[in-house]
């Protein structure tokens, strides 16, 4: 006992009443992507995302701000009250729908653009999950929509994860039977997939 408290006060009354570490706060602010279509809510990506980032020493807690169907503009008409004070840093993942819909990319992009400042001029930062436009939607289209996330990021410096779906798109195995969701086993690699990313964004929310 001795020996413990010489070298705790060795380490001078600083050390020795360090404040636990604070709690991250992030909103996922998405889609059904997001949401968790069809999966219970601990199979949700944010769940996982949550799960995986303890499980790697971060204390971090992530709400599920995912509503299925919701488009880049839903998303823009719902900011303020999905993401609450007191948020450190939101996951942007929106513009699949839109394209799903064959949504003019520049309305895509402007409801984007305006979700990360309206966030910016709250103090809040933002990593983009970004999407790319199905292959049979014809290359004007598919040029315009590819280039909203690169350009978005490397105007406002943002952590870009460029596609959501990595690994999982085109993988029966990993989606649900209507070939557009994930299924729990795909979301585990989603997860695995956008893990370094957002520990890259977690870095940025502590400097």
């Amino acid at each position: 006992m001795a020996l413990f408290v010489t070298a705790l006060a060795a380490l001078g009354p600083r050390a020795a009443n360090a404040a636990p570490e604070r709690t991250v706060k992030l909103v996922a602010l998405g889609d059904s992507l997001t949401a968790g279509y069809n999966l219970p809510q601990a199979a949700a990506f944010p769940s996982v995302l949550q799960a995986a980032l303890k499980a790697r020493g971060h204390k971090v807690e992530i709400v599920n701000a995912g509503v299925s169907g919701d488009t880049a503009t839903g998303g823009l008409e719902r900011v303020d009250w999905s993401v609450p004070d007191g948020t450190d840093g939101v996951i942007l993942e929106l513009g699949a729908n839109d394209m799903l819909r064959g949504t003019d990319p520049d309305v895509t992009r402007r409801a984007l653009e305006t979700i990360i400042t309206r966030l910016k001029e709250r103090n809040i930062p933002v990593m983009l999950a970004g999407m790319y436009a199905a292959r049979n939607l014809g290359p004007d289209y598919i040029r315009r929509f590819d280039a909203i996330y690169p350009d978005l990021a490397k105007k406002y410096d943002l952590v870009l994860y460029p596609f959501f779906l990595e690994g999982v798109q085109g993988q029966a195995k990993l989606q649900l039977p209507d070939g557009l969701h994930p299924s729990a086993e795909g979301v585990k690699v989603m997860v695995e997939g956008i893990l370094p990313a957002v520990e890259t964004f977690l870095g940025r929310l502590k400097e």
